[in-house]
């Protein structure tokens, strides 16, 4: 019973680990609109610093552009100003009503630099899974110690190391893809 319980909370903080890598990667851009580059863009809305998509209407139109229609025009200026302190590199265009915002091609460099970044992020999850199986293996050392049977503890090490080959492969898979869709001109 003990083992099963071990196994369990190791494949919690796995999947925990991989789920943080997918929302990593998702705010990687590829030269694609998507709105969540704009997810950690800030504005100051009355004193309160509130995300851009709580104050306004954003969308993509296509491939190339996010639109971010503003409730109160007055948030014009705000938003134009957060985006440009965010350092998302866009460049926002305002016509009084809304605001552009243009994706441009990515550049060989850059795409071999978001690459890396996604590399690193597949890398810090990787190390999280690692250690999810040390600390599993470490209580059933712990167990065994306790009175858990050797053999039982050997077993529950195994599987711990089973798991971690199964969900390295969704992690591979995941950052293989998201390469792929990085290097797709």
């Amino acid at each position: 019973m003990e083992t099963q319980i071990i196994l369990t909370e190791a494949e919690e903080r796995m999947q925990r680990a991989i789920a943080h890598l997918e929302e990593s990667l998702v705010n990687i851009r590829a030269g694609k609109a998507s709105t969540t580059v704009l997810n950690g863009v800030m504005v100051d809305y009355f004193g309160t610093m509130t995300p851009v998509s709580g104050v306004a209407s954003v969308t993509v139109p296509d491939a190339k552009t996010i639109l971010i229609q503003p409730w109160d025009k007055n948030l014009l200026r705000p938003i134009e100003k957060a985006i440009i302190d965010s350092n998302i590199g866009l460049t926002p265009s305002n016509n009084g009503d809304q605001i552009r915002l243009s994706i441009p091609p990515l550049t060989e460099e850059r795409r071999r630099e978001l690459v890396k970044q996604a590399r690193g992020e597949a890398e810090a999850a990787r190390i999280s899974l690692r250690n999810a199986r040390r600390d599993a293996v470490e209580a059933f050392k712990k167990a065994q110690k306790e009175g858990m049977p050797e053999d039982g503890a050997k077993d529950g090490e195994a599987q711990a190391q089973k798991l971690l080959e199964k969900v390295t492969k969704t992690l591979d898979a995941l950052l293989e893809k998201k390469e792929a869709d990085i290097m797709t001109v």
